[in-house]
């Protein structure tokens, strides 16, 4: 058969479709998207040219990205770049891929942040900057402080910050606080590791090529989160809030703790799914 971009997308989607228990619509997106990467070129492109041959070229470079995909390597990182919150952002795998989910943190955290004048606000774990970059991003007023204990993440932030020409963040290398001495913030949003560091998921599907410091955090998958709250109150200034996101069976729990630390109006949201994904809670007084 003939390499075309219509072979591809007949026979590969069926393929991926069996080895990744994915239904055909996902697998057909993801033969488009690996198509695309290898043809620099947009779906349109793909749907009104099916006939086109691939280069010899082109043909080893996409048979070298698909049999990486059929093995289970995330998509994200084969392409080396993951849509959150209506931006782009450089992943690699020394970074978590940024899941929409994860945009309720975001949109919670936004919430929060007048439209103008100066704020101060804390990404615990940044990773890729996702959350503080998207956060940046919609408020130019705002001094977002991302912070990571890993300079290979921190690397990545850096050029997704210089990719979307952001001038309101600063990145800085922390195992989370312990860099911030003296320092207060209006607003500290997390993304912590909070899977229990047996939990059989950490072998499946993507989460088996992500940093597992990123994602596991003792037998409950709450350390890090415990390590947080007990500190956070440090940090903030009258009238901040801490905001979490955690497991989709820990919001009870989270609550428990933020009120154990004495945080006010202690508060679990839902994602879109109706889960409750994200924790928080308000300081009054300086700790």
């Amino acid at each position: 058969m003939p390499h075309t971009i219509q072979s591809h997308l007949t026979r590969d989607k069926a393929a991926l479709e069996s080895a990744l228990d994915m239904d055909l619509a996902s697998a057909r997106i993801e033969v488009q998207c690996l198509l695309q990467a290898v043809l620099q070129v947009n779906r349109a492109y793909l749907l009104t040219h099916p006939e086109q041959l691939l280069t010899s070229e082109q043909q080893e470079s996409y048979a070298v990205l698909f049999e990486q995909r059929l093995r289970g390597e995330p998509l994200a990182y084969l392409l080396g770049e993951r849509e959150f919150y209506g931006l782009n952002f450089r992943v690699t795998p020394a970074t978590l891929i940024p899941r929409t989910d994860t945009e309720l943190l975001v949109e919670l955290a936004l919430q929060r942040i007048p439209s103008h004048g100066a704020f101060r606000v804390l990404d615990l774990g940044t990773g890729s900057g996702a959350i503080a970059l998207s956060i940046a991003h919609a408020r130019p007023d705002a001094e977002v402080t991302a912070v990571d204990a890993s300079q290979d993440a921190l690397d990545v932030a850096q050029s997704n910050v210089q990719r979307l020409d952001l001038h309101n963040v600063r990145l800085m290398r922390s195992d989370w606080f312990t860099g911030l001495a003296g320092e207060r913030f209006d607003l500290i949003v997390s993304n912590p590791p909070y899977i229990a560091a047996a939990d059989t998921h950490l072998a499946q599907g993507d989460l088996r090529f992500e940093p597992r410091s990123a994602l596991a955090s003792g037998a409950d998958g709450l350390d890090d989160i415990r390590r947080i709250v007990v500190q956070a109150q440090t940090y903030l200034n009258p009238g901040g809030w801490l905001l979490l996101e955690h497991g989709y069976d820990q919001a009870e729990r989270v609550r428990a703790l933020l009120q154990q630390a004495e945080f006010a109006e202690v508060f679990s949201a839902c994602d879109l799914a109706g889960i409750e994904r994200v924790s928080g809670g308000l300081v009054y007084s300086l700790a």
